[in-house]
């Protein structure tokens, strides 16, 4: 699928608050843990479980979540099709780093390694 304009506004303006319950419950229903959500979150934007509470309380954007995150440098590994979208023909960065997050979330439901998932040797 191709993204358009629309969309990468759609996602730029989607509420970070609104998402997050939706990863949590997509990973425990898997088996897997509030912590490995946050384990990737750190990974990939450099945010501490704290800051990601504070930014949960705030009820920011995604467009202001990545605006202060530090991307991880092998952020560009991940790649695949997420929510029928292809990762690494996305061209709009922010919404490339919305569905980088949204691949390590489905690959902590699917329970793969989180050696694999955060991309180490």
């Amino acid at each position: 699928m191709k993204v358009t304009p629309e969309h990468d506004k759609r996602m730029a303006t989607l509420s970070f608050a609104e998402v997050y319950p939706h990863y949590i419950t997509k990973v425990e229903k898997k088996g897997g843990t509030k912590q490995e959500v946050h384990q990737v979150i750190e990974w990939l934007t450099g945010f501490t479980s704290k800051q990601t509470q504070e930014f949960l309380e705030q009820q920011i954007s995604f467009q202001e979540f990545f605006a202060q995150a530090s991307l991880n440098p092998n952020a560009s590994m991940i790649k695949g099709v997420i929510c029928g979208y292809r990762i690494e023909e996305i061209e709009t960065p922010l919404t490339r780093n919305i569905r980088y997050l949204d691949k390590l979330i489905d690959e902590v439901a699917k329970r793969k390694k989180m050696e694999k998932i955060l991309r180490t040797s």
